[in-house]
């Protein structure tokens, strides 16, 4: 068994960049030593865990809230809805949704059960006129997919990113003209195309009346979920408004795997029985072998080479092939599908995937939020939603800036 972490392994175990571990081990926080066959300077296993049972111990004490009433009602248009992960936290910080477009009739019907009062705008953005709600919204926000653009010039016009989904939120926006606009992505797109499609939208903002807060990428487990996940988050203010938006404040506290599907904090009982899927025999009796916060490294040998294929000579990380999730860790990224190699996410003491509503516990949504559809579309709405515990709290920062900006008028 494979007593060491690389140097990335370690730095995605705890979230961290490898620069960060690097002076950690000059501090000797954690200290490298050299790995007796390939001399790279690694990671004791033991000392890894140790230090992140600390890690998430030593920041169990909160004292962070980011908690505000609204002074008035404010009101949101939200596009591509997804499941409603972003609309549930928006709406349980008390901001009301006026209007959510998703073009998925499986995740419209999510929403239309679970919420029979809102108004749902099932169909293609690109087909939808959005006029009725002009200067009579304070917020549009959305999770526009990630495309690159053609570059006509050094400076990206909206008519530039005709095509993409961004040009349709941006559209959206113009006409609407909302005080303020939320779109929400993934952390690639930080680096998506060399950085040019994270500076074209900026541009098209600016273009359009909107000044870009400088970007930020929020984890979700410093906002009450037990899931390692990353969501990049971008707010553009309209120019007529002097009033400055403050991200939410991270919390100290670090929920775990148990806090998830167990009793607790976060939830009042455990976690219902649901439907799930299963990994085949062949994964399941690798599996098998693998101890919880495990992976494809605590294989035997021969096994490793035989699972990951090339890969096993490519060294570099990989962390989430063959893992098992430990009770005491938040989970890794929920995947859209479970079962696939790669983005294993096998539950603690059996040898599966986690089921519907694991899934559902872990993106922080409430048990009696019912999903439509089959066990696949149900499990790729539920890995598609932004945590609903981070919208939330991305809904009192909302709150916050309009409770300032009406003050101020």
């Amino acid at each position: 068994m494979n007593k060491f972490y690389s140097l990335s392994e370690a730095a995605e175990l705890f979230g961290k960049s490898k620069e960060t571990l690097r002076r950690w081990d000059k501090k000797g926080i954690l200290t490298a030593v050299r790995e007796p066959i390939s001399n790279y300077r690694v990671f004791r296993k033991e000392d890894v865990q140790l230090l992140l049972g600390d890690f998430y111990t030593e920041s169990s004490k909160d004292d962070i809230s980011n908690f505000v009433i609204p002074d008035n009602e404010y009101t949101v248009l939200e596009l591509f809805a997804g499941a409603g992960g972003l609309a549930l936290g928006l709406e349980k910080a008390g901001l009301k949704c006026v209007g959510l477009n998703e073009i998925d009739k499986f995740a419209c019907a999510t929403l239309r059960k679970n919420r029979p009062s809102w108004n749902i705008l099932e169909g293609d953005i690109k087909e939808l006129d959005f006029s009725e709600f002009k200067n009579s919204v304070d917020v549009v926000t959305g999770g526009f997919p990630c495309q690159a653009f053609s570059y006509a010039g050094k400076k990206l016009g909206l008519e530039d990113t005709r095509g993409t989904l961004f040009y349709e939120f941006a559209r959206v926006v113009k006409e609407v003209n909302p005080l303020m606009c939320i779109g929400e992505n993934v952390r690639g797109l930080l680096s998506h195309d060399g950085g040019k499609t994270i500076q074209g939208m900026i541009s098209v903002l600016d273009e359009i009346g909107y000044k870009v807060v400088p970007v930020n990428v929020l984890k979700a487990v410093n906002f009450k979920v037990p899931q390692k996940r990353e969501r990049l988050i971008l707010v553009g203010i309209r120019k007529d408004i002097n009033i400055k938006y403050d991200y939410p404040k991270p919390h100290r506290k670090i929920y775990t795997l148990k806090d998830a599907l167990k009793k607790g904090e976060l939830f009042n009982t455990d976690v219902p029985v649901s439907e799930g899927v299963k990994y085949p025999p062949g994964k399941r009796q690798i599996l098998d072998l693998v101890p919880p916060k495990g992976y494809w490294r605590d294989l035997p040998v021969d096994i490793q080479k035989k699972y990951m294929g090339g890969s096993f000579y490519l060294g570099g990380g990989k962390t989430g092939m063959a893992r098992r999730i430990g009770w005491d860790e938040p989970s890794l990224t929920l995947t859209c599908s479970p079962a696939q190699k790669q983005t294993e996410r096998c539950h603690p003491d059996e040898t599966r995937p986690f089921t519907v509503r694991e899934y559902a516990r872990i993106q922080t949504f409430p048990d009696e939020w019912q999903f439509a559809g089959s066990t696949a579309q149900k499990y790729k709405q539920i890995g598609n939603a932004v945590p609903v515990n981070l919208a939330l709290e991305l809904g009192y920062s909302i709150i916050k800036f309009l409770n300032a900006y009406y003050k101020s008028t």
